[in-house]
């Protein structure tokens, strides 16, 4: 179903600036937590770094909204 647009602008009243103030002060920590942890992993910075598996760009595809309207779950469980 779907949400009337008021519930959803004031839920986001409420929710989201409370969430910002979470994210601002978990910024404000993260330098001493990065000198704890691994100072020099950045593998957004060094991507040789990073042990996640590569893919090809000839496994890529482009998606469009219209094709997500017919994915087959039949074989998902719940």
């Amino acid at each position: 179903g779907s949400l009337p647009k008021w519930v959803v602008n004031r839920v986001s009243q409420i929710v989201a600036p409370k969430a910002m103030k979470k994210i601002y002060k978990a910024g404000l920590k993260y330098p001493e937590w990065k000198r704890k942890h691994e100072p020099g992993y950045k593998p957004w910075v060094y991507p040789e770094q990073s042990t996640l598996p590569s893919l090809s760009l000839a496994e890529l595809s482009l998606q469009h909204a219209d094709s997500l309207e017919n994915i087959d779950e039949t074989g998902l469980a719940e």
